[in-house]
């Protein structure tokens, strides 16, 4: 039986627990927490998997009952199941603790149906924390339906914070320039959010831009002036540039006033105690308007003056600051300067990452959490192989150097082009590893991700995921360096070799990648009548996947071909080959209106724009034009 995440301790007995018409699932009338949410997951939990419906009764235990109780012997988080023939009783040192035990019986029932094997189950996490990083403004706006639906995958897994991240795209009340052509949330529905949330046990932490990536506020008329570089604001729209410029001036006496009324404005909305500032890669700072200022005390302290002010006046709300640490890790030592309740978030990406960063923060004695990600940004589909190989590393660091929590990263750098449903592997690994220490095989997890997540009999589909990725050869931020390059004349010059290599790639490897996919697809469909009723329409997303791997694959050959025969006179283009281009760009097109609507069922319009921009490009340079 696979169970995720893997339990402490169980045990097996002898003997089976049968669910009957008549079986209920009871509520102790003793237990001070709305034990309804937990009765109505193990409900739902026994509708899915076999078909039957157990009423929900608050009171006392009875046989044949399955019995939901609060155990002062209990840590909280700490549940105990047990199965026996006269019934299952699920005991958690808190309400959490209870639907976590609740949440494991789903999946023994997912698997057993309504016949179950008696055993005890003795569970804990390693880490107290485990969250989950959601961009919600760089590319995707999600809506609230598809936002719950996140947030019931992440109860479903154990995980007990989930960040929400925005730049943009919340509706604040006096910064209408910023959010008028955007798409953003309203008060109404991140305040729905944060209740959903707190019913599942699941911290919802607002996660706002507040020194580098602030490129929309910056790039106002209004704003724009706070910018560190002058007129940066003024050039047109780029996603290279959006991602690398855009740090706010420190040193202007209006920036920190706006900022603060942000975070007050948007914090307002949690319930939570905790604000995250982000305050990640401010590329620019220092490097014109605060040049002066940076030169005399050091860019560091110019860094941490700033980011102290912010998190002292969240100390003042009643809020516990966290902000991302690429930039203190240089010069560990400036953590001491912050508030004692700040919260640093070490993250690294690699998926052979060091622990260099997370042993120098905690030797400065810093209070951290470890943050690894589910590598989807910039791709078609998450690279899983890297993301398991990073999250496994970044969880034994946090055990290794104490970390108080696990944050797992879910960023939409570049429009957030990949589908949020491809993520999931990735999430469960961190939910995985940040709960239980025992490592688990990629093949491994990948099984019990297929059954458990999708209910594949077959356990093929997340290993299907992870081999699809690896198929992409000119992905899409080798797109988007090549279209701001030709198109926009920008481009930095460390990208050029990158680039090119991935452009000889797709020109010497696309044919077999094309080869590959294909099959790999057809598996997808072949298994596709092993998956849960309401795991099938990952076979769209994965084919539609494909496809845009296939082309994009075919377009960066055919760009590469056309830099060679740039000598070539229109006329004398071979008639193949024009026809050849022609016909891809039609493709390319063909896949686009399906992408929109895929993009469109679960979000709002948010940067679809500028993606379009960039593939009518592509279409046009393949008709010549």
């Amino acid at each position: 039986m696979y169970l995720l995440p893997e339990p402490k301790k169980v045990e097996q007995k002898q003997g089976v627990y049968e669910i009957t018409w008549d079986s209920v699932i009871v509520i102790d009338g003793k237990m001070q927490e709305d034990g309804t949410v937990y009765a109505s997951v193990l409900q739902e939990g026994i509708r899915n998997s076999i078909g039957m419906e157990c009423a929900v009764i608050k009171g006392i235990r009875h046989s044949n009952c399955m019995f939901l109780t609060v155990s002062q012997e209990l840590s909280p988080q700490e549940y105990r199941m047990q199965i026996g023939e006269d019934g299952i009783v699920i005991s958690g040192g808190d309400g959490a603790a209870v639907l976590y035990g609740v949440q494991t019986l789903c999946q023994v029932i997912a698997q057993c149906g309504g016949l179950l094997e008696c055993m005890e189950i003795e569970d804990a996490p390693d880490i107290k924390h485990r969250g989950y990083f959601l961009d919600e403004t760089r590319g995707r706006v999600l809506t609230l339906p598809y936002l719950k639906k996140v947030v019931d995958r992440l109860s479903r897994y154990k995980i007990n914070q989930f960040q929400l991240y925005v730049e943009h795209t919340y509706l604040f009340r006096n910064l209408t320039e910023m959010w008028r052509d955007e798409t953003p949330l309203t008060a109404e529905e991140i305040m729905e959010l944060d209740g959903y949330c707190r019913k599942r046990h699941i911290e919802l932490i607002p996660a706002l831009a507040s020194f580098g990536h602030l490129y929309t506020l910056l790039s106002t008329r209004s704003c724009g002036e706070l910018c560190e570089r002058s007129d940066s604001w003024k050039r047109p729209f780029s996603f290279e540039d959006r991602m690398c410029h855009h740090t706010i001036n420190p040193t202007d006496e209006r920036a920190l006033p706006l900022v603060k009324g942000m975070i007050a404005e948007y914090g307002a909305l949690f319930t939570s105690g905790k604000f995250n500032i982000c305050a990640d890669e401010t590329f620019d700072l220092g490097c014109e308007k605060s040049k002066e200022t940076a030169e005399k005390i050091g860019s560091g302290k110019l860094y941490i003056n700033y980011v102290k002010e912010l998190c002292e006046f969240l100390v003042e709300c009643g809020k516990q600051p966290m902000f991302f640490g690429d930039i203190i890790c240089r010069e560990p030592e400036l953590i001491s300067l912050l508030p004692k309740e700040t919260l640093c978030l070490t993250w690294g990406y690699e998926p052979e990452q060091t622990e260099d960063e997370c042993r120098a923060m905690a030797q400065a004695g810093t209070v951290q959490y470890l943050c690894p990600g589910v590598s989807g940004w910039n791709q078609w589909m998450n690279r899983l192989e890297d993301s398991y190989l990073n999250i496994t590393k970044m969880c034994g660091y946090g055990r290794k150097y104490h970390a108080e929590g696990i944050l797992n990263t879910d960023w939409g750098d570049f429009g957030h082009v990949n589908h949020p449903e491809f993520s999931v592997p990735g999430m469960i690994y961190g939910a995985a590893f940040s709960w239980n220490h025992s490592e688990t095989g990629f093949e491994k997890i990948n099984r019990q991700i297929s059954l458990l997540e999708y209910g594949d009999t077959t356990e093929k589909i997340a290993g299907l995921m992870a081999e699809m990725a690896k198929q992409s050869l000119f992905g899409w931020w080798g797109a988007d360096i090549y279209y701001e390059k030709h198109a926009l004349g920008r481009g930095k010059e460390s990208d050029r070799a990158l680039l090119q290599a991935m452009l000889e790639d797709a020109a010497a490897n696309a044919d077999k990648a094309e080869k590959e996919l294909r099959e790999l697809v057809r598996e997808v469909k072949r298994i596709a009548v092993s998956l849960d009723a309401r795991s099938k329409e990952l076979t769209a997303l994965l084919e539609l996947a494909g496809e845009a791997m296939r082309i994009w694959n075919e377009v960066g050959a055919m760009m590469l071909r056309k830099e060679k025969d740039t000598g070539k006179q229109e006329g004398r283009q071979e008639t193949g080959e024009k026809e050849a281009a022609f016909c891809l760009a039609g493709r390319l097109e063909r896949w686009f209106m399906a992408y929109k609507k895929q993009w469109r069922s679960i979000g709002r319009e948010g940067d679809l724009h500028h993606i379009a921009e960039i593939v009518f490009w592509y279409a046009d340079c393949l008709r010549g034009k």
